[in-house]
Order: C-alpha cells, then sequence, then structure tokens
C-alpha cells in the first residue's frame, strides 16, 4: 500500500480521485451489467461525499487505510481486459506476417541435387 499524501494538498486530491476511480473498476469487474453497476456507483459516491468534509488528518488516513483495506479484501481475481490490451483475448491474435520467404527454394533445391531449375 503506498503512503497517503498530506490532507488538503494536490496529492491528496489526486489520491482520492485515483482510489475512487479504482473502487468503480474493481466494482464494474464483479457487476458487469451497467445498470446494475450504476446503483454500486452511487452508492460509492454517497460514501466518498459523506467523508468529504473530514478535515481531521488521522481521521482521514483512517477513512483511506479502511477504503484500501475494503479494495484489497475485494479485488476481482480476474479484472476484465480490453480485448486488444495486452493479456486481452484479441492480443496478438492477428499478427502480421513474417516479411522473408515461408519456404526456401533455393536451399530445398540445392539439398535435393535440383540446382538447375
Amino acid at each position: 500500500m503506498s503512503s497517503i499524501p498530506a490532507p488538503f494538498t494536490a496529492a491528496h486530491r489526486s489520491y482520492v480521485k485515483t482510489l475512487y476511480r479504482r473502487i468503480l473498476i474493481n466494482e464494474l469487474d464483479w457487476i458487469v451489467q451497467r445498470d446494475l453497476w450504476r446503483a454500486r456507483a452511487l452508492a460509492i459516491r454517497a460514501e466518498f461525499e459523506r467523508n468529504r468534509d473530514v478535515h481531521d488528518p488521522r481521521a482521514l488516513a483512517e477513512i483511506f487505510n479502511k477504503a484500501e483495506a475494503a479494495l484489497a479484501e475485494r479485488k476481482h481475481p480476474d479484472p476484465y481486459r480490453p480485448p486488444e490490451a495486452p493479456d486481452g483475448t484479441k492480443w496478438e491474435r492477428n499478427l502480421p506476417p513474417p516479411l522473408g520467404p515461408l519456404f526456401d527454394h533455393e536451399k530445398y533445391n540445392e539439398e535435393h541435387g535440383r540446382a538447375d531449375h
């Protein structure tokens, strides 16, 4: 787990945004249907909004630690990968053909005594 930035800084704001996004993406890995996922996303947003006015650095650190622990506990074992991304189902499926000859005719002819062809 990364260290939590000091509260009320640009790094803190960025950390909260990435935490929120990681939680949403993880929930989308579990709930594929968007209409069902949307209800869960609204509940997550409400939880973040409920903690918006917390200004105590220790309370914030505790909230972040609980959120990171909950995320780690609920992490999907096989997260969604876009098909053409590395480790996706279409990754390197249609590789371009090699540029060289597929069959070396000259070598075959030399090995089989057909040098005159």
